[in-house]
């Protein structure tokens, strides 16, 4: 007799805010992507299904540090983003000049500073802050060379 574990599914989490426009527009990307992926004519080269998390509340402040690396390309979390990055500190924290910044304005204040919404895959390290459906569908599709 042969056992399987089976294959966990990559979370990809939304910080979402449900009265948010922009939350309910990405919620419903990932939605779909979702359903998509499970599909049995979903492309194989892609990612395939992966297990969706939605949470109204903040993340947590490791949550935070990574996804602070994830958006700016920068392990440090130090000051500027480096030339792979496609968001700021500023983004993801309101009014953060660097990490540190928004690691005590998140501590101080996590649900008036941290900017929703954001899509986040663990997995793979990277975070879309907004709606941005090609940017989202991107990162959940992760074609797989």
């Amino acid at each position: 007799m042969v056992f399987r574990f089976a294959k966990t599914l990559d979370p990809i989490t939304l910080f979402h805010t449900p009265s948010s426009t922009p939350s309910k527009t990405a919620y419903k990307i990932l939605q779909s992507a979702s359903t998509a992926a499970q599909s049995p004519s979903a492309p194989s080269n892609t990612r395939g299904e992966f297990q969706l998390e939605v949470t109204t509340g903040p993340p947590t402040t490791d949550q935070l540090r990574n996804i602070l690396d994830y958006v700016t390309g920068n392990p440090a979390g130090a000051g500027a983003p480096d030339k792979g990055a496609r968001y700021t500190v500023g983004e993801v924290v309101r009014g953060a000049r660097d990490a540190e910044d928004a690691i005590r304005k998140f501590k101080a204040d996590p649900e008036g500073t941290f900017v929703r919404p954001i899509t986040v895959d663990w997995t793979n390290g990277q975070a879309v802050i907004g709606d941005n459906e090609s940017e989202i569908l991107k990162m959940v599709q992760q074609l797989n060379e």
